[in-house]
Protein backbone atom coordinates (compact mmCIF):
# COMPACT_ATOMS: atom_id res chain seq x y z
CA UNK A 1 0.00 0.00 0.00
CA UNK A 2 2.95 2.69 0.69
CA UNK A 3 4.72 1.75 -2.42
CA UNK A 4 1.48 2.24 -4.40
CA UNK A 5 0.91 5.99 -2.77
CA UNK A 6 4.80 6.46 -3.55
CA UNK A 7 4.15 5.44 -7.01
CA UNK A 8 1.02 8.09 -7.14
CA UNK A 9 3.33 10.56 -5.42
CA UNK A 10 5.55 10.20 -8.36
CA UNK A 11 2.82 10.09 -10.58
CA UNK A 12 3.25 13.80 -13.10
CA UNK A 13 -0.78 13.29 -14.10
CA UNK A 14 -1.82 13.06 -10.00
CA UNK A 15 1.09 16.30 -9.60
CA UNK A 16 -1.34 18.35 -12.11
CA UNK A 17 -4.61 17.45 -10.89
CA UNK A 18 -3.58 18.42 -7.64
CA UNK A 19 -2.56 21.56 -8.57
CA UNK A 20 -5.65 22.01 -10.73
CA UNK A 21 -7.68 21.45 -7.76
CA UNK A 22 -5.79 23.84 -5.98
CA UNK A 23 -5.69 26.80 -8.54
CA UNK A 24 -9.75 25.86 -8.57
CA UNK A 25 -9.76 25.96 -4.83
CA UNK A 26 -8.54 29.55 -4.95
CA UNK A 27 -9.76 30.89 -7.44
CA UNK A 28 -13.07 30.40 -6.41
CA UNK A 29 -12.16 31.70 -2.75
CA UNK A 30 -11.25 34.82 -4.51
CA UNK A 31 -14.56 35.26 -6.43
CA UNK A 32 -16.72 33.93 -3.48
CA UNK A 33 -14.33 36.80 -1.69
CA UNK A 34 -14.74 39.91 -3.88
CA UNK A 35 -18.77 39.02 -4.23
CA UNK A 36 -18.64 38.85 -0.34
CA UNK A 37 -16.92 42.45 -0.61
CA UNK A 38 -19.11 43.82 -3.30
CA UNK A 39 -22.37 42.83 -1.32
CA UNK A 40 -20.73 44.56 2.43
CA UNK A 41 -20.09 48.15 -0.12
CA UNK A 42 -23.24 47.55 -1.79
CA UNK A 43 -25.08 47.02 1.55
CA UNK A 44 -23.24 49.96 2.50
CA UNK A 45 -24.29 52.25 -0.27
CA UNK A 46 -27.89 51.47 -0.05
CA UNK A 47 -27.69 52.22 3.50
CA UNK A 48 -26.05 55.63 3.21
CA UNK A 49 -28.86 56.45 0.63
CA UNK A 50 -31.39 56.18 3.49
CA UNK A 51 -32.74 59.48 4.24
CA UNK A 52 -32.17 59.79 7.99
CA UNK A 53 -35.70 59.86 9.69
CA UNK A 54 -36.87 63.68 10.43
CA UNK A 55 -39.22 66.32 9.89
CA UNK A 56 -38.96 65.77 6.19
CA UNK A 57 -38.50 62.20 6.36
CA UNK A 58 -40.85 60.20 8.93
CA UNK A 59 -40.85 56.64 9.99
CA UNK A 60 -44.24 54.93 9.80
CA UNK A 61 -45.67 52.57 12.68
CA UNK A 62 -45.52 48.98 12.12
CA UNK A 63 -49.04 47.11 12.34
CA UNK A 64 -49.96 44.51 14.65
CA UNK A 65 -48.39 41.99 12.28
CA UNK A 66 -45.06 43.93 12.28
CA UNK A 67 -45.71 45.01 8.47
CA UNK A 68 -45.45 48.57 7.06
CA UNK A 69 -48.80 50.01 5.81
CA UNK A 70 -48.90 49.24 2.04
CA UNK A 71 -47.77 51.89 -0.11
CA UNK A 72 -50.25 53.81 -2.67
CA UNK A 73 -50.29 52.41 -5.98
CA UNK A 74 -48.56 54.71 -8.20
CA UNK A 75 -49.77 55.33 -11.66
CA UNK A 76 -47.51 57.63 -14.60
CA UNK A 77 -50.13 60.55 -13.77
CA UNK A 78 -49.33 60.28 -10.23
CA UNK A 79 -45.19 59.79 -10.52
CA UNK A 80 -45.78 63.02 -12.95
CA UNK A 81 -47.92 64.82 -10.19
CA UNK A 82 -45.40 64.33 -7.80
CA UNK A 83 -42.26 65.29 -10.12
CA UNK A 84 -43.88 68.82 -11.14
CA UNK A 85 -44.75 69.11 -7.45
CA UNK A 86 -41.19 68.43 -6.60
CA UNK A 87 -39.69 71.17 -9.09
CA UNK A 88 -42.95 73.68 -8.20
CA UNK A 89 -41.72 73.77 -4.58
CA UNK A 90 -38.38 74.01 -5.52
CA UNK A 91 -38.95 77.21 -7.23
CA UNK A 92 -38.98 75.57 -10.47
CA UNK A 93 -42.66 77.09 -11.75
CA UNK A 94 -43.76 80.37 -13.02
CA UNK A 95 -45.54 82.58 -10.70
CA UNK A 96 -47.20 83.82 -13.50
CA UNK A 97 -49.09 80.87 -13.47
CA UNK A 98 -49.74 80.51 -10.16
CA UNK A 99 -51.76 83.83 -9.97
CA UNK A 100 -53.71 82.82 -13.15
CA UNK A 101 -54.63 80.07 -11.26
CA UNK A 102 -55.56 81.91 -8.59
CA UNK A 103 -57.23 84.93 -10.37
CA UNK A 104 -60.72 84.64 -9.02
CA UNK A 105 -59.91 84.43 -6.19
CA UNK A 106 -57.34 87.25 -6.33
CA UNK A 107 -60.12 89.64 -7.56
CA UNK A 108 -62.16 89.04 -4.98
CA UNK A 109 -59.59 89.39 -1.99
CA UNK A 110 -57.46 91.38 -3.64
CA UNK A 111 -53.10 91.06 -4.00
CA UNK A 112 -52.93 92.26 0.00
CA UNK A 113 -55.48 89.12 1.14
CA UNK A 114 -54.59 86.90 -1.79
CA UNK A 115 -51.18 87.25 0.07
CA UNK A 116 -52.34 86.93 3.32
CA UNK A 117 -53.70 83.60 2.44
CA UNK A 118 -50.51 82.40 0.64
CA UNK A 119 -47.91 82.94 3.59
CA UNK A 120 -50.18 81.15 5.87
CA UNK A 121 -49.46 77.96 7.51
CA UNK A 122 -52.84 75.79 8.51
CA UNK A 123 -53.34 72.80 9.94
CA UNK A 124 -56.08 70.64 9.13
CA UNK A 125 -57.12 67.97 11.72
CA UNK A 126 -58.97 65.14 10.62
CA UNK A 127 -58.77 64.41 6.63
CA UNK A 128 -62.03 62.77 6.53
CA UNK A 129 -65.66 63.89 4.72
CA UNK A 130 -65.26 67.22 6.47
CA UNK A 131 -61.66 67.62 6.33
CA UNK A 132 -61.05 66.52 2.72
CA UNK A 133 -63.46 69.04 1.54
CA UNK A 134 -61.99 71.56 3.66
CA UNK A 135 -58.10 71.04 2.39
CA UNK A 136 -59.12 70.78 -0.78
CA UNK A 137 -60.59 74.55 -0.84
CA UNK A 138 -57.90 76.10 1.12
CA UNK A 139 -55.21 74.58 -1.41
CA UNK A 140 -57.56 75.77 -4.18
CA UNK A 141 -57.58 78.99 -2.78
CA UNK A 142 -53.90 79.67 -2.49
CA UNK A 143 -52.71 78.43 1.52
CA UNK A 144 -49.43 77.31 0.58
CA UNK A 145 -48.41 75.42 3.72
CA UNK A 146 -50.62 72.81 4.79
CA UNK A 147 -50.39 70.09 7.92
CA UNK A 148 -52.15 67.32 7.45
CA UNK A 149 -53.63 65.10 10.34
CA UNK A 150 -55.02 61.95 10.53
CA UNK A 151 -54.25 58.47 11.78
CA UNK A 152 -56.89 56.37 9.53
CA UNK A 153 -56.95 55.00 5.99
CA UNK A 154 -59.48 54.89 2.92
CA UNK A 155 -62.32 52.90 2.84
CA UNK A 156 -64.56 51.96 -0.05
CA UNK A 157 -67.32 53.75 2.17
CA UNK A 158 -65.31 56.97 2.52
CA UNK A 159 -65.66 57.65 -1.52
CA UNK A 160 -69.21 58.51 -0.82
CA UNK A 161 -68.31 61.84 1.09
CA UNK A 162 -64.17 62.09 0.86
CA UNK A 163 -63.57 65.28 -1.81
CA UNK A 164 -60.43 63.62 -3.24
CA UNK A 165 -60.54 59.78 -2.98
CA UNK A 166 -60.39 57.07 -5.30
CA UNK A 167 -60.64 53.37 -5.44
CA UNK A 168 -56.88 53.15 -6.09
CA UNK A 169 -56.71 54.77 -2.63
CA UNK A 170 -58.66 52.88 -0.91
CA UNK A 171 -56.23 51.36 1.92
CA UNK A 172 -53.91 54.30 2.05
CA UNK A 173 -53.52 56.86 4.58
CA UNK A 174 -55.95 59.48 4.09
CA UNK A 175 -53.30 62.33 4.46
CA UNK A 176 -50.98 60.91 1.59
CA UNK A 177 -54.36 60.26 -0.65
CA UNK A 178 -55.31 63.89 -0.06
CA UNK A 179 -51.35 65.40 -0.91
CA UNK A 180 -50.87 63.05 -4.05
CA UNK A 181 -54.45 64.14 -5.94
CA UNK A 182 -53.77 67.86 -5.03
CA UNK A 183 -50.00 68.13 -5.40
CA UNK A 184 -51.51 67.37 -9.65
CA UNK A 185 -53.83 70.71 -9.03
CA UNK A 186 -52.06 72.89 -6.51
CA UNK A 187 -48.44 71.47 -7.36
CA UNK A 188 -46.79 74.45 -5.24
CA UNK A 189 -48.14 73.69 -1.97
CA UNK A 190 -46.10 72.05 0.52
CA UNK A 191 -48.11 69.43 3.03
CA UNK A 192 -46.93 68.28 6.11
CA UNK A 193 -48.73 64.53 6.52
CA UNK A 194 -48.80 63.59 9.65
CA UNK A 195 -50.68 59.85 9.96
CA UNK A 196 -50.88 60.11 13.64
CA UNK A 197 -53.84 59.93 16.02
CA UNK A 198 -54.84 63.37 17.64
CA UNK A 199 -54.08 63.32 21.28
CA UNK A 200 -53.32 65.81 23.78
CA UNK A 201 -50.18 64.15 24.44
CA UNK A 202 -48.77 64.70 21.58
CA UNK A 203 -50.45 68.07 20.80
CA UNK A 204 -46.79 69.82 21.29
CA UNK A 205 -45.66 67.75 18.45
CA UNK A 206 -48.50 68.17 15.85
CA UNK A 207 -49.30 71.70 16.72
CA UNK A 208 -45.94 72.99 16.45
CA UNK A 209 -44.26 75.66 14.17
CA UNK A 210 -44.11 74.79 10.53
CA UNK A 211 -40.94 72.20 10.67
CA UNK A 212 -39.95 71.29 7.05
CA UNK A 213 -36.48 72.61 6.31
CA UNK A 214 -37.64 75.54 3.93
CA UNK A 215 -36.84 79.31 4.57
CA UNK A 216 -40.50 79.08 6.17
CA UNK A 217 -39.23 76.59 9.39
CA UNK A 218 -40.67 77.90 12.56
CA UNK A 219 -43.35 79.71 11.42
CA UNK A 220 -46.48 79.54 13.69
CA UNK A 221 -49.76 78.30 12.62
CA UNK A 222 -52.31 80.98 11.70
CA UNK A 223 -55.46 78.83 12.37
CA UNK A 224 -56.39 75.27 13.23
CA UNK A 225 -59.38 73.28 11.50
CA UNK A 226 -61.37 70.78 13.92
CA UNK A 227 -62.73 68.05 11.70
CA UNK A 228 -62.80 64.86 14.35
CA UNK A 229 -65.32 62.83 15.45
CA UNK A 230 -63.68 61.59 17.82
CA UNK A 231 -65.20 63.48 21.37
CA UNK A 232 -62.06 62.64 23.25
CA UNK A 233 -59.50 63.58 20.77
CA UNK A 234 -61.73 67.06 19.76
CA UNK A 235 -61.87 67.66 23.21
CA UNK A 236 -58.18 68.21 23.65
CA UNK A 237 -57.67 69.65 20.49
CA UNK A 238 -59.95 72.42 21.35
CA UNK A 239 -58.89 72.88 24.72
CA UNK A 240 -55.22 72.99 23.46
CA UNK A 241 -55.61 75.51 21.03
CA UNK A 242 -57.84 77.94 23.36
CA UNK A 243 -55.12 77.56 26.37
CA UNK A 244 -52.34 78.21 23.48
CA UNK A 245 -54.31 81.19 22.13
CA UNK A 246 -54.48 79.25 18.78
CA UNK A 247 -57.32 80.24 16.43
CA UNK A 248 -59.24 77.20 15.82
CA UNK A 249 -62.74 76.65 14.19
CA UNK A 250 -64.60 73.32 14.50
CA UNK A 251 -66.98 71.51 13.00
CA UNK A 252 -69.67 69.45 14.74
CA UNK A 253 -71.84 66.67 13.42
CA UNK A 254 -72.56 66.47 9.68
CA UNK A 255 -74.26 62.94 10.28
CA UNK A 256 -78.17 62.52 10.14
CA UNK A 257 -78.17 66.05 8.98
CA UNK A 258 -80.14 66.56 5.13
CA UNK A 259 -80.78 70.52 5.32
CA UNK A 260 -77.97 72.90 3.73
CA UNK A 261 -79.73 75.88 4.69
CA UNK A 262 -79.64 74.97 8.73
CA UNK A 263 -75.53 74.98 8.77
CA UNK A 264 -74.42 78.21 10.75
CA UNK A 265 -71.31 79.41 12.32
CA UNK A 266 -72.26 80.55 15.69
CA UNK A 267 -69.90 80.76 19.32
CA UNK A 268 -69.79 76.92 20.86
CA UNK A 269 -71.29 78.70 24.17
CA UNK A 270 -74.70 78.92 21.80
CA UNK A 271 -74.81 75.82 19.54
CA UNK A 272 -77.77 73.80 20.09
CA UNK A 273 -79.63 70.76 18.66
CA UNK A 274 -76.46 69.06 18.01
CA UNK A 275 -75.72 66.15 20.38
CA UNK A 276 -71.94 66.53 19.30
CA UNK A 277 -71.73 70.35 20.29
CA UNK A 278 -73.91 69.69 23.68
CA UNK A 279 -71.52 66.75 24.91
CA UNK A 280 -67.77 68.97 23.54
CA UNK A 281 -69.17 72.16 25.35
CA UNK A 282 -69.96 70.47 28.62
CA UNK A 283 -66.54 68.96 29.00
CA UNK A 284 -64.89 72.17 27.57
CA UNK A 285 -66.29 73.99 30.02
CA UNK A 286 -65.23 71.14 32.96
CA UNK A 287 -61.86 72.11 31.39
CA UNK A 288 -62.85 75.84 32.41
CA UNK A 289 -63.73 76.91 28.33
CA UNK A 290 -66.92 78.56 28.04
CA UNK A 291 -66.84 80.47 24.73
CA UNK A 292 -64.65 81.94 22.45
CA UNK A 293 -64.52 79.05 19.84
CA UNK A 294 -66.21 79.16 16.55
CA UNK A 295 -68.64 76.03 15.53
CA UNK A 296 -70.34 75.02 11.96
CA UNK A 297 -73.57 73.10 13.36
CA UNK A 298 -76.61 72.41 12.31
CA UNK A 299 -79.50 73.39 13.88
CA UNK A 300 -81.72 71.11 11.73
CA UNK A 301 -84.11 68.79 14.33
CA UNK A 302 -84.74 65.04 13.89
CA UNK A 303 -88.11 63.93 13.15
CA UNK A 304 -90.29 60.90 12.12
CA UNK A 305 -88.50 59.13 9.10
CA UNK A 306 -85.29 61.03 9.51
CA UNK A 307 -81.79 59.35 9.34
CA UNK A 308 -80.92 57.76 13.29
CA UNK A 309 -77.80 56.47 14.53
CA UNK A 310 -77.98 52.68 13.71
CA UNK A 311 -79.27 50.17 16.26
CA UNK A 312 -76.68 47.42 17.54
CA UNK A 313 -78.08 43.77 17.20
CA UNK A 314 -79.68 42.27 20.53
CA UNK A 315 -76.66 39.71 20.00
CA UNK A 316 -74.35 42.37 20.32
CA UNK A 317 -75.97 43.79 23.47
CA UNK A 318 -76.49 39.72 25.31
CA UNK A 319 -72.89 39.55 24.26
CA UNK A 320 -72.05 42.58 26.92
CA UNK A 321 -68.72 44.60 26.30
CA UNK A 322 -70.60 46.83 24.03
CA UNK A 323 -67.88 49.44 23.75
CA UNK A 324 -65.11 46.95 22.74
CA UNK A 325 -66.89 46.65 19.21
CA UNK A 326 -65.43 50.62 18.59
CA UNK A 327 -62.16 50.51 16.85
CA UNK A 328 -60.41 52.91 19.33
CA UNK A 329 -61.66 54.14 22.60
CA UNK A 330 -64.38 56.84 22.76
CA UNK A 331 -65.31 55.95 19.40
CA UNK A 332 -68.44 55.59 17.75
CA UNK A 333 -69.39 51.72 17.87
CA UNK A 334 -72.39 51.81 15.48
CA UNK A 335 -72.50 53.09 12.25
CA UNK A 336 -73.42 57.19 11.92
CA UNK A 337 -75.81 57.37 9.14
CA UNK A 338 -74.47 59.95 6.17
CA UNK A 339 -75.59 61.86 3.21
CA UNK A 340 -72.47 62.33 0.94
CA UNK A 341 -73.53 65.84 0.48
CA UNK A 342 -73.52 67.28 3.88
CA UNK A 343 -69.77 67.05 5.16
CA UNK A 344 -69.17 69.17 1.85
CA UNK A 345 -71.50 71.24 3.13
CA UNK A 346 -69.83 71.67 6.54
CA UNK A 347 -66.02 71.66 5.29
CA UNK A 348 -66.20 74.21 2.54
CA UNK A 349 -68.00 76.69 5.77
CA UNK A 350 -64.91 76.03 7.81
CA UNK A 351 -62.74 76.27 4.65
CA UNK A 352 -64.57 79.82 4.10
CA UNK A 353 -64.46 81.19 7.35
CA UNK A 354 -60.13 80.69 7.79
CA UNK A 355 -59.99 81.91 4.08
CA UNK A 356 -62.08 85.08 5.01
CA UNK A 357 -60.67 85.12 8.55
CA UNK A 358 -56.57 85.13 7.64
CA UNK A 359 -57.09 87.22 4.30
CA UNK A 360 -58.99 89.88 6.46
CA UNK A 361 -61.86 89.88 4.28
CA UNK A 362 -64.73 91.14 6.66
CA UNK A 363 -67.41 88.89 8.27
CA UNK A 364 -70.13 89.34 9.85
CA UNK A 365 -72.16 85.93 10.72
CA UNK A 366 -75.86 86.06 11.82
CA UNK A 367 -77.26 83.52 14.25
CA UNK A 368 -80.28 82.94 11.04
CA UNK A 369 -83.89 83.07 11.34
CA UNK A 370 -84.21 79.10 11.11
CA UNK A 371 -84.95 76.86 14.13
CA UNK A 372 -84.26 80.06 16.69
CA UNK A 373 -88.03 80.75 17.02
CA UNK A 374 -87.49 80.56 20.59
CA UNK A 375 -85.13 82.83 20.53
CA UNK A 376 -86.97 85.66 18.99
CA UNK A 377 -90.22 84.98 21.10
CA UNK A 378 -88.51 85.44 23.84
CA UNK A 379 -86.23 88.92 22.69
CA UNK A 380 -89.82 90.44 21.65
CA UNK A 381 -91.53 89.62 24.78
CA UNK A 382 -88.52 91.08 26.94
CA UNK A 383 -88.67 94.56 24.75
CA UNK A 384 -92.28 94.98 25.75
CA UNK A 385 -91.76 93.72 29.31
CA UNK A 386 -88.94 96.72 28.91
CA UNK A 387 -91.50 99.12 27.76
CA UNK A 388 -93.98 98.42 30.00
CA UNK A 389 -91.31 99.56 32.75
CA UNK A 390 -90.25 102.46 31.40
CA UNK A 391 -93.94 103.84 30.79
CA UNK A 392 -94.97 103.06 34.30
CA UNK A 393 -91.96 104.88 35.80
CA UNK A 394 -92.63 107.84 33.32
CA UNK A 395 -96.72 108.01 34.43
CA UNK A 396 -97.79 109.90 37.20
CA UNK A 397 -99.45 107.21 39.03
CA UNK A 398 -97.01 104.68 38.26
CA UNK A 399 -99.91 102.52 37.12
CA UNK A 400 -99.70 99.59 34.69
CA UNK A 401 -100.22 100.33 31.19
CA UNK A 402 -102.52 97.62 30.40
CA UNK A 403 -102.40 96.50 27.11
CA UNK A 404 -99.61 98.66 25.39
CA UNK A 405 -98.59 97.29 22.37
CA UNK A 406 -94.93 97.29 20.68
CA UNK A 407 -94.85 99.15 17.01
CA UNK A 408 -92.50 96.05 16.03
CA UNK A 409 -93.81 92.73 14.68
CA UNK A 410 -92.27 89.40 15.05
CA UNK A 411 -90.36 89.68 11.78
CA UNK A 412 -88.71 93.31 12.64
CA UNK A 413 -87.35 91.22 15.70
CA UNK A 414 -85.55 88.40 13.18
CA UNK A 415 -84.60 91.00 10.77
CA UNK A 416 -82.86 93.31 13.80
CA UNK A 417 -81.54 90.58 14.91
CA UNK A 418 -79.92 89.20 12.26
CA UNK A 419 -79.29 90.87 9.85
CA UNK A 420 -78.35 94.60 11.42
CA UNK A 421 -76.84 93.54 14.63
CA UNK A 422 -75.44 90.13 13.36
CA UNK A 423 -76.96 88.33 16.37
CA UNK A 424 -74.10 89.84 18.71
CA UNK A 425 -74.41 92.35 20.83
CA UNK A 426 -73.25 96.03 20.32
CA UNK A 427 -71.18 96.72 23.86
CA UNK A 428 -69.23 93.48 23.81
CA UNK A 429 -69.86 91.23 20.70
CA UNK A 430 -71.68 88.51 22.60
CA UNK A 431 -73.37 85.96 21.24
CA UNK A 432 -75.40 84.96 24.20
CA UNK A 433 -78.42 86.14 26.67
CA UNK A 434 -79.97 89.02 23.95
CA UNK A 435 -82.12 91.48 24.45
CA UNK A 436 -83.46 94.18 22.00
CA UNK A 437 -83.64 97.95 24.25
CA UNK A 438 -83.65 101.58 23.05
CA UNK A 439 -80.54 103.31 22.08
CA UNK A 440 -81.56 106.95 23.29
CA UNK A 441 -84.80 108.50 25.42
CA UNK A 442 -87.88 109.57 23.09
CA UNK A 443 -88.33 113.03 22.64
CA UNK A 444 -91.65 112.68 23.69
CA UNK A 445 -90.33 110.54 27.09
CA UNK A 446 -92.35 106.78 27.29
CA UNK A 447 -95.69 108.20 27.76
CA UNK A 448 -97.88 106.30 25.08
CA UNK A 449 -99.16 107.96 22.29
CA UNK A 450 -102.09 110.62 22.40
CA UNK A 451 -103.22 109.99 18.76
CA UNK A 452 -102.77 106.37 19.02
CA UNK A 453 -105.08 106.55 22.08
CA UNK A 454 -108.20 108.29 20.38
CA UNK A 455 -108.04 105.15 18.36
CA UNK A 456 -108.16 103.07 21.64
CA UNK A 457 -104.04 101.78 20.49
CA UNK A 458 -101.84 102.33 23.46
CA UNK A 459 -98.19 102.38 22.09
CA UNK A 460 -94.88 104.23 22.68
CA UNK A 461 -94.35 105.45 19.44
CA UNK A 462 -90.30 104.31 17.96
CA UNK A 463 -88.73 103.16 14.88
CA UNK A 464 -86.22 99.69 14.58
CA UNK A 465 -83.22 101.62 13.92
CA UNK A 466 -84.12 103.07 17.50
CA UNK A 467 -82.94 99.81 19.00
CA UNK A 468 -80.10 98.14 19.85
CA UNK A 469 -78.83 94.76 20.65
CA UNK A 470 -77.42 93.80 24.25
CA UNK A 471 -76.77 91.19 26.38
CA UNK A 472 -79.79 91.46 29.16
CA UNK A 473 -76.94 92.58 31.82
CA UNK A 474 -75.96 95.28 29.29
CA UNK A 475 -79.67 96.41 28.64
CA UNK A 476 -80.27 96.41 32.17
CA UNK A 477 -77.87 98.88 32.90
CA UNK A 478 -78.22 100.80 29.29
CA UNK A 479 -82.04 101.35 30.87
CA UNK A 480 -81.09 102.26 34.56
CA UNK A 481 -78.73 104.86 33.59
CA UNK A 482 -79.35 105.89 29.98
CA UNK A 483 -83.15 105.60 29.42
CA UNK A 484 -84.33 106.54 32.98
CA UNK A 485 -81.11 107.98 34.84
CA UNK A 486 -80.57 110.63 31.85
CA UNK A 487 -77.29 109.80 31.31
CA UNK A 488 -75.61 110.19 27.74
CA UNK A 489 -74.75 107.88 25.57
CA UNK A 490 -71.42 109.61 25.47
CA UNK A 491 -71.02 108.68 28.96
CA UNK A 492 -71.14 105.13 29.01
CA UNK A 493 -69.68 104.03 25.87
CA UNK A 494 -66.58 103.91 24.02
CA UNK A 495 -66.47 106.50 20.86
CA UNK A 496 -65.78 102.84 19.00
CA UNK A 497 -69.50 101.45 20.36
CA UNK A 498 -71.17 104.61 19.48
CA UNK A 499 -69.49 105.02 15.64
CA UNK A 500 -70.37 100.93 15.57
CA UNK A 501 -73.87 102.45 16.24
CA UNK A 502 -74.25 105.31 13.65
CA UNK A 503 -73.03 102.87 11.22
CA UNK A 504 -75.71 100.35 11.59
CA UNK A 505 -78.12 102.83 12.35
CA UNK A 506 -77.41 104.30 8.85
CA UNK A 507 -77.52 100.83 7.37
CA UNK A 508 -80.74 100.51 8.31
CA UNK A 509 -82.06 103.13 6.60
CA UNK A 510 -80.58 102.42 3.56
CA UNK A 511 -82.32 99.02 3.68
CA UNK A 512 -85.28 100.19 5.05
CA UNK A 513 -86.37 101.08 1.40
CA UNK A 514 -86.35 97.47 -0.05
CA UNK A 515 -88.28 96.04 2.69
Amino acid sequence: MASWIQRQNGSHQAQLAATAVLSGAAVAGAILGLQKFRRREAVKRLKASIPAIDERHRAESLNEYGAAAPGPYWSKEDERGAALARRAQEGDYDEELILEQLARNRVFLKDEGLAKLREAFIIVVGCGGVGSHAVASLARSGVSKIRLIDFDQVTLSSLNRHALATLADVGTPKVHCIRRRLQQIVPWVRFDCRNELFGGSVADDLLAPWSLNDADKGQKPVYVLDCIDNIQSKVELLHYCHTHSIPVISSMGAGCKSDPTRVMITDISVSSDDRLSRSTRRRLKLLGVTGGIPVVFSTEKPGPGKATLLPLAEEEFAKGQVDELSVLPEFRSRILPVLGTMPAVFGYTLANHVICEVSGYPTDYSMGGKGKDKLYDTIHAQLLVSVERLTRAESESGAQPLGLRLPMSRDDIIYLVDEIWRGKSVVTGLPSRLALTLWQRPANGFKPDPLWAKEGQICVPFKPEDLVLMTKEEATRHEKEVLLGGKKVEELYSEEIIQKVNQRQKEMAYYEQFR
